[in-house]
């Protein structure tokens, strides 16, 4: 790889938040609750954007309760999304929810670009808020895309933006905290506890969105053809 750059070490390891930065995780969702909606003969029940972001809100609250798998946070955060609009709930939809994420596909640049990436000389971890067996199916959806190392909430008993999957990650990567790389579209579970431990981080920006408050990535991307680019630079500095 190459040579330290102003005095930050060359990244080694470049850890991935996995919905919504790898996967389109917000389109999925918004889709499945727009359809859940209409389902529940809701015709107008307004911009599927803005059901999701409810629906996390919620699911974020829950997460910050006594540790569950994430089956069960799905569910019960679909649930109480769905109590809250006046909907009838039936555990199937739970379920479907859980089928339907296992399905939601990566962006068009993943692939390809981390591909790069690792061509570049870059190892690749996942720090997912997830259970094993949903990643499982998730990493097919990324195949032939392989990665070193995957840490989900279930290896660790927690969530993001709680730091312990960090540190597990830490512990697969082989390197310093400064030597690794956090790429991801969230800050509140991802940019600020990655810089808690002391990784660089990258803020891939889709949606061309400000960053939250005083917080600042080291780096701001417009997708992963930007990290594509940033590893090719580096191993060839």
């Amino acid at each position: 790889m190459g040579e330290s750059v102003g005095g930050v070490p060359p990244v080694k390891v470049a850890t991935f938040d996995c919905y919504g930065t790898l996967i389109d995780w917000e389109g999925g969702a918004a889709a499945f609750l727009y359809d859940l909606a209409r389902r529940n003969g809701d015709f107008d029940p307004g911009p599927g954007r803005q059901l999701r972001e409810r629906w996390e809100q919620i699911q974020f609250e829950a997460i910050q309760e006594e540790y569950r798998t994430y089956s069960e946070v799905l569910s019960d955060s679909l649930r109480a999304w769905v109590g809250e609009r006046g909907y009838r709930w039936n555990t199937r939809e739970g379920e479907a929810l859980e089928s339907a994420m296992q399905a939601w596909q990566p962006f068009a640049d993943t692939i390809p670009a981390l591909t790069r990436a690792k061509e570049a000389g870059l190892r690749l971890v996942i720090i997912s808020n997830t259970d094993r067996h949903i990643m499982e199916q998730t990493l097919r959806q990324l195949s032939p895309l392989t990665f070193d190392a995957v840490v989900v909430a279930e290896d660790v008993r927690s969530y993001k933006p709680d730091t312990t999957a960090f540190t597990r990650a830490l512990a697969h990567a082989g390197a310093r905290p400064e030597e690794i790389l956090h790429v991801a579209f969230g800050f509140e579970y991802d940019i600020a506890p990655a810089q808690e431990v002391g990784m660089q981080t990258a803020w891939v920006n889709r949606h061309r969105e400000r960053p939250p408050g005083g917080q600042r990535p080291d780096y701001e991307w417009r997708d992963l053809w930007d990290l594509a680019e940033y590893a090719e630079r580096q191993a060839s500095a």
